[in-house]
């Protein structure tokens, strides 16, 4: 942010040898990145030069300085599998970046639109994500991951992003650079130098699934009505659309709130990765003046990670 069939409870079957897991930003469903990575695609194809685009369209972002949300990993039998930690903080362009920092991290060298004649320097809001496995599961499963994104905050649009995860097994560490005049990102995975390549950058607001998800409280769509977002999944890209399916009301350990459910799916391209396989995703947004995202779910055949908002911290006024 997978695919064999397996359940938490006994390992899953051989496989080919894997190419990497999941994004981890995708890792609110940890039990499912541990046991179903995905599968050998060979060598990176030779990216095609970049169409024709239409303008930049981007959004203000959803997410303000200082907000702060905690969620709770279900995974089968396991009610306190893993957690995700996500925050949100107003930086200075030229301040480094906590933890995982890269040369680029502070937005520098990237391609921003000009203000009377000369390039702008961005105001930048850093969102910070922190997943890890807890209790019985970290005992079978330890698992880590960290991301840091870079956005502007005036168009809404991502800069730089940054993922390592550690497992007992496995490492990872990767980071995209944008550049959107020129309809390209740039993808460097540090573990795997040989996979490092540019890519063509899709029409649309890039996002990492979370983010992408948390970004709907800002729309107001109602059932039966859609809206498109474009997901990033490590070096791809996914075109999805995102459907407002209903309402239902949900009890958490923040209160009982009424929600919208949205539902993204891949319907403008091939379906590819988890959704090629029947997976779906789901988000619950309280229909309240805080459009809090109080629920994700991950369903598979062989089961769901339900992520349940356990905390929040609004932004600073």
């Amino acid at each position: 942010m997978p695919q064999v069939a397996c359940s938490p409870q006994s390992p899953h079957p051989a496989t080919k040898a894997m190419r990497r897991p999941l994004c981890p930003l995708f890792v609110f469903l940890v039990a499912a990145v541990a046991f179903a990575p995905r599968t050998e695609a060979g060598p990176a194809p030779e990216q095609a030069a970049a169409p024709p685009s239409p303008p930049i369209s981007s959004e203000p972002l959803a997410l303000g300085h200082g907000e702060q949300l905690h969620f709770q990993i279900a995974w089968g039998i396991f009610p306190k599998a893993g957690e995700i930690k996500i925050s949100a903080e107003e930086v200075s362009e030229s301040e480094p970046m906590p933890a995982i920092s890269t040369d680029n991290a502070t937005g520098r060298g990237h391609h921003f639109a000009e203000e009377n004649g000369a390039p702008s320097s961005p105001r930048l809001l850093r969102i910070s994500t922190t997943t890890r496995t807890r209790s019985t599961v970290a005992k079978f499963f330890r698992f880590r991951a960290q991301s840091i994104a870079l956005f502007d905050t005036r168009s809404g649009l991502l800069l730089h992003s940054e993922e390592e995860s550690h497992s007992r097994k496995k490492a990872t560490r990767q980071s995209l650079d944008f550049d959107y005049p020129a309809h390209r990102a740039h993808y460097t995975n540090e573990v795997a130098p040989e996979e490092s390549r540019p890519l063509v950058l899709p029409p649309g607001q890039p996002m990492d699934l979370i983010t992408s998800l948390i970004q709907t409280r800002a729309w107001d769509l109602r059932p039966g009505e859609s809206r498109d977002a474009l997901v990033i999944f490590e070096d791809d890209f996914y075109e999805l659309t995102i459907h407002a399916t209903g309402y239902e009301e949900l009890k958490t350990p923040l209160g009982r709130f009424r929600t919208l459910i949205l539902e993204p799916r891949m319907e403008r391209t091939e379906p590819k990765g988890m959704f090629k396989r029947g997976s779906t995703v789901k988000v619950w947004i309280s229909q309240d003046t805080r459009r809090l995202p109080v629920r994700f779910q991950v369903e598979f055949k062989f089961g769901a990670g339900v992520a349940t908002l356990v905390n929040y911290s609004p932004p600073e006024p």
